[in-house]
């Protein structure tokens, strides 16, 4: 089973516990194995924060950082191994501008359930959470 997260970029750090608590529930009620988390912003950091710490304490399961394009210099969310990184078939082919909603369609197709944390009717978060629930998958809200 996969999940997938999507965030405001300006989350704040209060949501984490809650993340770590519903990554957790998903692993060991709903057995959730693999995870994919973006790479933008203060929301998929956290995330990938959380999915690092508990891939020690649950080490059959599987995570990775999708990528929207290929990195060309240090940004703000740096992963310096690129070993736990995927990169979707067909992005390279995508204007930059449209890579990230592009990105964020795969992720809700491959996903079953997805954990957002939206507070706006806009964005890419809110955009996806309306995909994954028009796509009838299981949309878990961060409170």
């Amino acid at each position: 089973m996969i999940c997938t997260f999507f965030g405001h970029r300006d989350a704040p750090s209060s949501v984490e516990p809650k993340i770590r608590e519903i990554i957790e529930q998903l692993i060991m009620e709903k057995g959730v194995t693999c995870f994919y988390v973006g790479n933008n912003g203060n929301f998929d950091s956290m995330v990938h924060r959380q999915l690092r710490q508990l891939g020690e304490k649950y080490p059959h399961i599987r995570y990775y950082v999708v990528l929207a394009y290929m990195p060309a210099e240090k940004s703000e969310f740096d992963i310096t191994d690129y070993s736990e990184t995927i990169y979707p078939e067909g992005l390279e082919s995508v204007p930059p501008r449209f890579a990230i909603s592009k990105r964020n369609q795969w992720m809700v197709e491959k996903a079953n359930i997805v954990v957002t944390y939206v507070k706006y009717s806009t964005g890419g978060a809110a955009q996806a959470k309306k995909l994954a629930e028009r796509k009838g998958k299981t949309v878990i809200q961060v409170i």
